[in-house]
C-alpha cells in the first residue's frame, strides 16, 4: 500500500513482501514508474512488473494497493476503498497533502489496522477509524483545547 503526491513522490508506503522490491531504492523506482503510468489514466487497475495495482486519485494524492498477479482484484479494491474511506474520515473529508501530513500518525495507524504482514485485517472504514483515531486522553495536555480539557474533567 502506498500514497503518493501529485509529483509521484512517496508520502507514505508500506511493503509486506520482502522478496518483492526489497530495497527502498527499488520501491521508489517502482512507485515512480507506477505513478508515470497511472497519473493521467482514468482506469482503476494496472498490471505492472508482475503486480496487480488498484488505485484512486484525489486532488493532489494518489492511493495505491498492490498485490501479486494472482491476487483477486476485488479484494485489492476492497482494501483500497477501506484505505481511502478511513483516511477521508480521519481527515474529516479534507483529503489533501497538507492535511494528510499534519495527521500522518493517525494515517499510519490506519495502514496498520487494515493490513499486517500482508494479511488483510479489516476492510470496514468505521472500525478502522475507531481503532486508529487518536484518543483525547492520548493527546498531550498542551495540544488539547479548553473544551476538551473541561470535557475530560467532567467525565472524570
Amino acid at each position: 500500500m502506498c500514497i503518493l503526491d501529485n509529483d509521484g513522490n512517496r508520502v507514505l508506503a508500506k511493503y509486506y513482501d520482502k522478496n518483492v522490491l526489497p530495497t527502498t531504492k527499488e520501491q521508489k523506482a517502482f512507485e515512480k514508474n507506477l505513478f508515470n503510468k497511472t497519473h493521467r489514466a482514468n482506469a482503476e487497475i494496472i498490471m505492472l512488473e508482475g503486480l496487480t495495482c488498484v488505485y484512486k486519485s484525489n486532488l493532489n494524492l494518489f492511493f495505491y494497493v498492490m498485490g501479486s498477479s494472482h491476487e483477486n482484484e476485488l479484494i485489492l479494491q476492497s482494501v483500497l476503498n477501506a484505505l481511502y474511506e478511513s483516511v477521508s474520515i480521519l481527515l474529516r473529508r479534507n483529503v489533501d497533502w497538507r492535511t494528510l501530513i499534519d495527521n500522518l500518525d493517525a494515517v499510519m495507524l490506519a495502514f496498520d489496522e487494515i493490513c499486517d504482514g500482508g494479511v488483510i485485517l479489516d476492510s470496514d472504514p468505521m472500525s478502522i477509524v475507531g481503532r486508529a483515531a487518536l484518543r483525547t486522553e492520548d493527546v498531550p495536555l498542551g495540544e488539547q483545547t479548553v473544551a476538551q480539557i473541561l470535557n475530560n474533567i467532567m467525565n472524570f
